[in-house]
């Protein structure tokens, strides 16, 4: 499990690794782009939400040292980021990559 730092003093969630590798592009994509939105962390008692602009305090960190990226997931994970609901860690389907 990897763990998202958000905040000062931080406040945590603990994700999957693959999971939030994949969100951790998305964040640094929309950030790039001075996209500020917001993000749904579930939560074993529900769900957190929390608002990701430019000057959000966030840290990454994994149990594992490198991670396999899908292009569709990655994709989906983006255009969730881009919806008035904000992102939300969906499921990775059961989508081959276009080679």
């Amino acid at each position: 499990m990897g763990t998202l730092h958000y905040g000062s003093p931080p406040a945590s969630f603990e994700l999957d690794d693959r999971a939030l590798a994949h969100i951790e592009l998305v964040v640094i994509a929309k950030l790039r782009r001075n996209e500020p939105f917001a993000f749904t962390v579930p939560q074993p008692t529900g769900r957190t939400t929390l608002w990701i602009g430019v000057g959000s305090t966030l840290r990454f960190e994994y149990e594992q040292e490198e991670h396999e990226i899908s292009r569709a997931w990655l994709d989906e994970l983006l255009d969730s980021a881009s919806t008035t609901a904000g992102l939300r860690v969906l499921p990775e389907r059961a989508v081959a990559d276009p080679a």
